[in-house]
């Protein structure tokens, strides 16, 4: 592995999620979420953290603030964002740049008019007076002992438009002391032939040390930031999970992922690369975004495996269709039970759940005929693994595995005479010898049927105290008509220190979430170590 030091500042891998990631719709951090991302960040191992525009806002300005205060980084340095001063006056007396200076940042990054008509039009100054203010800048924030990065802001845009006078912005950042030039996409529509062919001109026309921040509206920022690099950008600008304005910024974990193991460069502390999916994920929680199920390397599905073709080639070895180890990174491989799936998928499947079913050929078989079977009536395993286990335990036993057998159940919905009035449900069964009949009251009839079920149960397996149902969701089939159509519910459960979801398909969605809940329970008092016991 090619050997990047740390010390020398061979490579930057430079996160800006808690200034342009968090310009995401839908995000809106707060001073402690900036902070826990900032540490998650620290932990992996990033070089740089742009921590925001301080005097800018109130909120950056505490962070940086606190973060003196309250944040021990131990790979990354903080970074202070901010723009040349205005133009017309001096650096001296800019109070944005004091601003910078005083927030305490070892390093500070400054946005800068890169593009002609956007020196005239947005700043409504001369290109000559634009370069000063560059050179004015980086000359300032240097005497001050401050490590000056400039983002040349629509770079590409500009350079296309004026390769001369882009060019010149380059020349005038480095040459004022400015350790790293940002070249930026900051439109978003580049390709990567065309970053890598500019990136290479710059680096040959001017001598600086060249780095990148792509954003993703053409669905390249990944790709475009790997060619510039190609084409010698030594500092990489990045955002967790791709969060940033409109569409997003080049992703941090695909990039990172892609430089330690397919360019074999360490951009990491070692052990690092092994944590990604686990920050990633943290990174999501703290934004109160569900994590991308389907994100490169990191994402729940990135390893999973749903056709039998790619099954009974993973039987025989992983790498056949899988890019990575998945432990690399910190994910794991996972196989999907579904219609598609063969005697392969099956196996594969019951390895991963403590069933070995390759020396039952019969079984294996029994096993994908009923998961057909089961999935031509609307059922689907591939989100319900409870259920599916479930399923393979009563093919194993060769009936099913019951805790209580069922006499009746049955919901009632009121409307009173000044509106909804509730909803009762009553469960009858047997269990261990004794017959219960239980009520419940809920929200809804399927609430009201879980809180009959658990009364039901509670004193004979009180265990069920720790299970909890945390989400429901429900689909209409298609092919089906109206009113009349069947109905799949998935429930997620939990009983505090695991996650389990299960299935079930009816004609009415109380029927069908009536399954869901039992296949729920008995997979909980499994869980919990209880045998059947009807």
């Amino acid at each position: 592995m090619t050997e990047v030091s740390r010390t020398d500042d061979g490579f930057h891998v430079f996160d800006t999620t808690l200034r342009d990631g968090a310009q995401r719709e839908g995000i809106n951090l707060t001073v402690a979420d900036k902070l826990a991302i900032a540490r998650h960040l620290d932990e992996f191992g990033v070089g740089f953290i742009e921590g925001g525009w301080p005097g800018a806002n109130p909120r950056d300005t505490e962070f940086f603030a606190r973060a003196a205060e309250e944040l021990d980084l131990r790979h990354a340095q903080l970074v202070a964002f901010g723009a040349t001063r205005r133009a017309g006056g001096r650096a001296a007396d800019d109070p944005q740049l004091a601003a910078l200076v005083n927030s305490g940042a070892p390093v500070v990054t400054l946005v800068a008019k890169s593009h002609d008509r956007h020196v005239e039009l947005a700043l409504r100054t001369t290109l000559d007076e634009n370069l000063e203010m560059v050179r004015d800048s980086v000359a300032y924030l240097r005497e001050r002992g401050r490590r000056v990065f400039i983002d040349c802001e629509h770079f590409f845009d500009g350079y296309k438009a004026n390769r001369d006078y882009a060019l010149a912005v380059v020349r005038a950042a480095h040459e004022a002391g400015a350790d790293v030039v940002v070249l930026c996409d900051t439109n978003g529509g580049m390709l990567p032939a065309g970053v890598r062919d500019i990136v290479a001109d710059v680096l040959a026309a001017t001598g600086a040390r060249l780095g990148i921040h792509a954003q993703d509206d053409t669905g390249c920022a990944v790709a475009n930031t790997l060619a510039a690099v190609d084409a010698g950008a030594t500092h990489v600008q990045c955002t967790a999970n791709g969060y940033g304005e409109r569409v997003g910024n080049a992703n941090l974990f695909p990039v990172v992922g892609a430089l330690e193991i397919k360019y074999d460069r360490r951009v990491l502390p070692a052990g690092s690369l092994a944590e990604m999916t686990r920050i990633s994920h943290a990174i999501a929680e703290v934004v109160n975004l569900t994590p991308s199920t389907h994100q490169p390397y990191v994402g729940h599905s990135a390893f999973a495996h749903k056709a039998g073709l790619h099954a009974s080639a993973i039987k025989v070895d992983p790498d056949l269709y899988q890019h990575i180890d998945p432990e690399t990174v910190g994910n794991t491989m996972r196989m999907l039970v579904s219609d598609m799936a063969g005697r392969a998928s099956v196996e594969l499947k019951g390895k991963e759940l403590g069933y070995d079913l390759s020396t039952d050929r019969d079984l294996a078989g029994r096993v994908v005929a009923k998961v057909k079977e089961q999935e031509n009536l609307g059922y689907t395993y591939e989100s319900a693994d409870a259920s599916f286990e479930l399923l393979l335990r009563d093919e194993v036993r060769g009936s099913r595995e019951r805790f209580y057998t069922l006499e009746s159940w049955r919901t009632i919905s009121e409307q009173g005479p000044n509106g909804f009035a509730g909803n009762e449900a009553t469960v009858k069964l047997w269990a261990k010898g004794e017959r219960r009949i239980a009520t419940g009251e809920g929200n809804g009839p399927v609430d009201a049927l879980d809180k009959a079920l658990r009364t039901a149960l509670d004193r004979i397996y009180p265990q069920l105290a720790k299970l909890e149902l945390v989400d429901y969701k429900v689909r209409i089939l298609e092919g089906q008509h109206g009113t009349g159509s069947k109905t799949r519910v998935l429930i997620e459960s939990t009983d505090g220190t695991a996650a389990w979801s299960t299935v079930g398909v009816a004609d009415n969605v109380v029927a069908a979430s009536w399954l869901a809940l039992e296949d729920a329970y008995t997979y909980g008092l499994l869980r919990a170590g209880l045998e059947p016991s009807e």
